[in-house]
C-alpha cells in the first residue's frame, strides 16, 4: 500500500539543523535521514533497495548551499518563499530533479527565504559537498543528469473540471512530473506505478480525501511504490492540488544497472 505521510503530523518533527555551517529548519515526512537517524545497530538500506525519504527543509534568507550531491536518486518541489538553483530562478511551484552522484547548486535563499521538499527514492546518508568530496566521484558508476521545471505559479480558483499540467515531459525511462488540480469530490488514477520507480503525491492546496471522512492537508504527502497499483486520489470539499513525481527506472550508480534510456 501506499505509504501516508500528513502534513499536520510532521511538523512535531521541525527541528533546526545545520549543514555545511548553513542554518536552517528541517521537518520529516516520511523514512530516516541524518537528523533522524535508525537506532544504534540498525542495518542501513542499500543502494539497491526501494526506500523513500520525504522532509522539508526552511533555507533562511541570503543563505546559500554549496554546490553538492547525493547518494541517491532526487526529487526538490520549491513550496515558499524564492531564490536561485545555480542561474535558475526558484519560486513555487518549481521541481528539480536530480540523479544520484549528479551535482547541484548553489542554492541561494531570496530574501522570504526558501522552502522546499526533498524526496528520494533510495536512502541517503547527506550532501557531499564540493570541492571537498570531490575525491568521493571518482571509481562511481554514473551518469550525470539534472531536469529543472520552471515554476508553476499557483492559479487563482481550483478548476470546475479536472485539468492535468506536464511540469517535466515525461521521458522514455518514466522520468516525469506533472500537477494536478481537482474540484471538490471529483477523484483521479494516477499513471501506473511500474511505468517509473516509485512516485510521491504532495498536496500543495485544499485536501486529500481520506477514508474516514478527514484529509490530508498542503504538505502531506504520499509515496507509492513501483510494485504498488496506480494512487487514486480525490478531493475533499474544498478542492485539490497535487504535484506528482515519478522516478526514472534504473539506477545507474548501481554496478550491475543497465544504461536508462532517454533523457
Amino acid at each position: 500500500m501506499a505509504i501516508l505521510a500528513s502534513g499536520d503530523a510532521a511538523r512535531g518533527s521541525r527541528r533546526p539543523i545545520v549543514s555545511n555551517g548553513v542554518s536552517a529548519f528541517l521537518t520529516t515526512y516520511i523514512g530516516g535521514n541524518r537528523y533522524n537517524a535508525a537506532p544504534d545497530g540498525a542495518a542501513l538500506p542499500g543502494a539497491e533497495a526501494v526506500y523513500p525519504m520525504a522532509f522539508l527543509v526552511e533555507q533562511p534568507a541570503g543563505s546559500v548551499v554549496q554546490a553538492h550531491f547525493h547518494e541517491a536518486n532526487q526529487f526538490q518541489i520549491v513550496v515558499a518563499g524564492s531564490g536561485r538553483l545555480g542561474t535558475h530562478a526558484l519560486q513555487p511551484l518549481a521541481v528539480h530533479y536530480s540523479n544520484a552522484y549528479s551535482a547541484y547548486g548553489p542554492i541561494t535563499a531570496g530574501q522570504a527565504g526558501l522552502h522546499y521538499l526533498t524526496l528520494r527514492n533510495g536512502y541517503d546518508r547527506g550532501a557531499r559537498y564540493l570541492p571537498a568530496a570531490r575525491a568521493e566521484l571518482r571509481g562511481v558508476r554514473r551518469r550525470f543528469r539534472e531536469a529543472v521545471a520552471e515554476a508553476a505559479p499557483i492559479p487563482a480558483p481550483i478548476p470546475a473540471r479536472i485539468a492535468v499540467e506536464p511540469l517535466l515531459p515525461a521521458a522514455a525511462d518514466g522520468l516525469s512530473a506533472w500537477r494536478y488540480r481537482l474540484p471538490a469530490g471529483a477523484a483521479v488514477t494516477g499513471p501506473d506505478p511500474a511505468s517509473g520507480d516509485g512516485q510521491f503525491w504532495v498536496v500543495t492546496r485544499g485536501g486529500l480525501a481520506r477514508p474516514d471522512g478527514s484529509a490530508l492537508r498542503p504538505l502531506s504527502c504520499a509515496f507509492v511504490g513501483p510494485d504498488e497499483p496506480a494512487f487514486a486520489a480525490q478531493a475533499a470539499a474544498d478542492g485539490l492540488e497535487l504535484v506528482v513525481v515519478q522516478f526514472p527506472r534504473g539506477r545507474d550508480h548501481l554496478p550491475e544497472a543497465a544504461p536508462a534510456a532517454g533523457g
